[in-house]
């Protein structure tokens, strides 16, 4: 069943099969939340947000229009503003990227110890860059690089415009590059996630 199929049965009643709508999303959702979440405790936040994101999603089914947004452009929107809610109420608190545990896939298949050391260390420089940027051009790149969005569901999710989006991408991937510039002799970090990418 597509998205759509699912989402008018469950309209109709047959509520169990939110579940099969969850489980498509979930991961994306988990993950999207971990690169988000930069202020929150982690460890205790990230699973309970996203759980609260589906609340929220399941709550406003009935309001939700495929002709506005599909859904996972919906749903990455509910995800987006559950926590950046949860960021305004736990300003003090000071957890980055780095602490989610979050490892992308880059470590390379037998691997030297310090080949891998290397890797770990230049994927920890990377995250932290990230999380270094301001909040609309991280979200832009999280949803660009890591979640593979198109331009016109980023905008839609983010509320801007495509020529916006494509800015706030070239503005965060410009930043992340000036930031790793001082630790680098050579061009090392363009093939992680995409960073060539014009």
């Amino acid at each position: 069943m597509t998205d759509s199929q699912l989402i008018r049965e469950i309209k109709d009643g047959n509520v169990e099969l939110y579940a099969e709508l969850m489980a498509r999303y979930e991961r994306k959702i988990l993950n999207f939340i971990y690169h988000m979440l930069k202020n929150t405790p982690l460890e205790m936040m990230v699973e309970d947000l996203c759980a609260e994101t589906f609340f929220k999603a399941y709550r406003s089914l009935h309001s939700f229009r495929e002709v506005e947004a599909s859904f996972s452009t919906w749903l990455y929107t509910i995800a987006r503003n559950t926590v950046l809610s949860e960021m305004r109420k736990q300003k003090n608190a000071s957890v980055s990227l780095e602490d989610s545990g979050y490892v992308p896939r880059v470590q390379a298949v037998d691997a030297l110890p310090e080949e891998t050391m290397l890797r770990q260390e230049k994927v920890s420089m990377v995250r932290e860059a990230i999380n270094n940027l301001p909040e609309k051009q991280r979200s832009a790149l999280i949803l660009r690089e890591y979640d593979q969005l198109d331009y016109q569901e980023i905008a839609s999710i983010l509320g801007q415009t495509v020529s916006s989006v494509k800015s706030l991408l070239f503005r965060a991937r410009s930043s992340v590059k000036m930031q790793l510039a001082p630790y680098i002799s050579e061009p090392i970090f363009d093939e992680y996630e995409g960073m060539k990418r014009k």
